[in-house]
């Protein structure tokens, strides 16, 4: 149930955190609201290093592979992504179309088992909910 109420939490964020980010985007430039959301992200995980332990930062050179550490610049490409969706979408028609993209390639990232993640066997199910979601974009951007 925690994860379910987490999950919920991380899509509100994400939602309000893409509107906000919109909106600086206008007042400023792409590159300068995205170096903002990622500056005060850096700032956040510090001050929250420092509060709940100093874990060593030499950790991150063990990594393998290497490619795992790309995750702080595929997060400058989702804030510049989600700003340019949801300047041309609107942030429901965005957001819908960032989930669908969510869905298909973490689905393939299982059932290919990459980046180290667990095989999974094919579903059906899965393939139908996920269609049904590209039905429900359809349906909502017809009627709006």
């Amino acid at each position: 149930m925690i994860g379910i109420l987490i999950a919920l939490l991380s899509g509100a964020l994400m939602s309000i955190q893409g509107v906000f980010n919109t909106q600086v985007t206008d007042k400023t430039s792409l590159w300068v609201a995205n170096g903002w959301v990622q500056s005060t992200a850096l700032l956040v995980c510090l001050l929250a290093w420092f509060v709940t332990g100093r874990e060593s930062i030499e950790g991150l050179m063990k990594i393998q592979p290497k490619y795992l550490l790309a995750g702080g610049i595929i997060g400058a490409f989702i804030t510049l992504t989600v700003v340019k969706s949801m300047e041309s979408l609107g942030p429901a028609k965005a957001v819908m179309l960032i989930v669908i993209s969510q869905l298909v390639v973490a689905y393939c990232i299982e059932l290919l088992g990459l980046f180290g993640v667990e095989k999974e066997s094919f579903e059906w199910k899965k393939v139908v909910a996920v269609a049904l979601s590209i039905l429900g974009f359809i349906i909502f951007k017809w009627n709006s």
